[in-house]
Formats: C-alpha cells, sequence, structure tokens
C-alpha cells in the first residue's frame, strides 16, 4: 500500500518472520538497523524527523497516522513501513505492546 507520504508492506507468508530474518533484510537494504520498543497503549503525538524511517514489526502492533491526510495504518508482525523525511506522523501502541527493527536512510 502507498500513500502521498509513506509506503507499507505487509507480511504475506502465513508465519511471521524472525528477528534475525528482519535483521538480515534491513542490513541487506544497506540500513544499520536497530530495535526499539514501547509498553501497551503507549502514544506518540504527531511529530516528523529529517530522515528516511524504515520499520519492520518483530511483535505486537502499532498503528501509524498521517494526521494531515487523516489516513492510519496498523502494522503487525513482519509489516514494513517507509516514511520519508519531514512527514507529520503519530503512533498508538496496540494491546500487547510492540518491538520493531527501524534502519534509517538519508
Amino acid at each position: 500500500m502507498t500513500t502521498n507520504s509513506f509506503q507499507v508492506t505487509y507480511w504475506e507468508a502465513a508465519n511471521p518472520p524472525t528477528e534475525e530474518l528482519l535483521l538480515r533484510i534491513l542490513i541487506e537494504q544497506g540500513l544499520n538497523p536497530y530495535s526499539w520498543s514501547n509498553e501497551p497503549h503507549d502514544v506518540y503525538s504527531a511529530h516528523k524527523h529529517d530522515y528516511r524511517k524504515v520499520i519492520y514489526v518483530v511483535s505486537g502492533s502499532i498503528t501509524f497516522g498521517l494526521p494531515v491526510l487523516k489516513q492510519q495504518v496498523t502494522l503487525n508482525p513482519g509489516d514494513r513501513l517507509e516514511i520519508p523525511a519531514g512527514t507529520v506522523h503519530d503512533a498508538h501502541v496496540g494491546a500487547d505492546g510492540v518491538v520493531c527493527l527501524e534502519g534509517q536512510k538519508e
């Protein structure tokens, strides 16, 4: 799924990927990935970054929103989100918390 400001790729295999596989994918894409996590129902208010953000969900879920476009997308294990630099977005962590791998592109 592609919108004006972000691109989502849903994991299509029956089983979710391992963290090791997602790390390898990010490294093969030329990124230097790191892990982060949040507790259930944590919220990030609208903000932006000066870099392109690439995220894979390892476990749990998180919903990202584009307030200006009034769009949201929920990511589950294996799903990938790419947010261009300067894109205002927010996020709401799901009921089970979330663990993500992230890489940044200039």
